[in-house]
């Protein structure tokens, strides 16, 4: 006789997990949003500092984090949640806020954790297609909102499309959802977003005590590899309600002395960011070569579709033979779509040769 699981556990999808991580030194990773830049040599001195101190247990407070996220951000150390990575923190928000009978509204195509939001909790989740400019349609997003919703997540940039919204309309959009409403603003990629200051959004804080910024030291601070993400709350509830739902000791202590280092260094995040956009005019320059328009990036990584006529299972394995990695649009919301994160100058070169190849230009 098997074993017997729990009736949430056949609904929650499996996460669509990039297959590069026992893959030679020479492929190019292209697949899972990562930046090229390895952590600052400042940043690995400070990791290297706490392993010695590795038989004891992190700060469960995270206490000098938020303080240092705070000097940066102005927000209180008590409304600021820190997470193993920003997922465990959305997660959470969703073991907190979400249960039989309450509502869930998102865009789609989005993040792909999204549905386990729904799926773990019991809840109703609502899909809301994008508009044709594959962005976030915050009319039909608000108009779906009704007195059983209890989170509205909205990805600016979009994963996977790539696409930003104006923080104006996402102001307009918050005057719209009534107080009862956690809006997460998932801004994972919000330093690549050349519309306007990627900190603009922090001022909203101030008059939405339902909002919540959604970030991560995993993309432009390269710290994948630590799992360290971040949430910047319009009130004092939400830190505590995520804290209550998790085991303690969810950021490590390397995690967290890496995070302290790296928010001293915005000057080479500032370089970081001039280096993926100008990779984002280069790929975007060969992909139109190719006959293919991407979305309008406001991220590391494109999104496009295919030309007639090609399939995208045969692209996405002839690229990986090849020694490319890409994610195929059908394990990200649509089928016939890639996704390319943005790589370094020879990784995207190869990128857009090997494409040409398949694609007989």
């Amino acid at each position: 006789m098997a074993i017997e699981f729990n009736e949430r556990v056949a609904r929650i999808p499996v996460y669509p997990a990039a297959s590069a991580y026992a893959l030679p030194e020479d492929v190019a990773l292209l697949a899972s949003n990562e930046a090229p830049d390895p952590p600052l040599p400042a940043v690995q001195e400070a990791v290297a500092k706490v392993l010695g101190g590795l038989n004891r247990y992190p700060d469960p407070t995270n206490a000098l984090l938020r303080r240092a996220l705070s000097d940066r951000t102005e927000v209180p150390p008590h409304r600021i949640a820190i997470g193993n990575g920003s997922c465990d923190i959305l997660l959470a928000a969703g073991d907190a806020l979400l249960e039989p009978g309450a509502e869930l509204v998102y865009a789609w195509p989005s993040f792909s954790v999204y549905p386990h939001l729904e799926a773990a909790s019991g809840a109703r989740g609502i899909r809301v297609p994008l508009n044709d400019r594959q962005e976030h349609d915050l009319d039909a997003m608000a108009a779906e909102i009704t007195a059983a919703t209890r989170l509205v997540i909205v990805c600016n940039p979009n994963n996977p499309t790539s696409t930003a919204i104006p923080l104006a309309d996402i102001a307009r959009f918050l005057e719209k959802v009534p107080r009862h409403v956690c809006v997460l603003l998932d801004e994972a990629y919000c330093e690549y977003n050349t519309l306007e200051d990627p900190d603009s959004s922090i001022d909203l804080l101030k008059k939405h005590d339902n909002l919540v910024l959604l970030r991560t030291f995993s993309k432009i601070y390269g710290l994948c590899g630590l799992r360290v993400g971040y949430a910047l709350c319009g009130g004092d509830e939400f830190p505590t309600a995520v804290n209550q739902v998790r085991q303690p000791f969810f950021c490590n202590q390397a995690a967290q002395a890496a995070a302290i280092e790296a928010l001293k260094h915005q000057d080479a995040v500032a370089e970081r960011v001039e280096r993926a956009v100008i990779a984002r005019v280069e790929l975007e320059s060969g992909l139109a070569e190719l006959g293919i328009t991407p979305a309008d990036s406001q991220a590391n990584f494109a999104w496009f579709d295919l030309p007639d006529g090609y399939e995208e299972k045969a692209i996405v394995d002839g690229l990986a033979a090849r020694g490319v990695l890409v994610r195929a649009g059908s394990a990200l919301g649509r089928e016939g779509a890639l996704r390319v994160t943005y790589g370094t100058p020879q990784q995207n070169d190869r990128f857009l040769h090997e494409l040409g190849v398949l694609l007989g230009a």
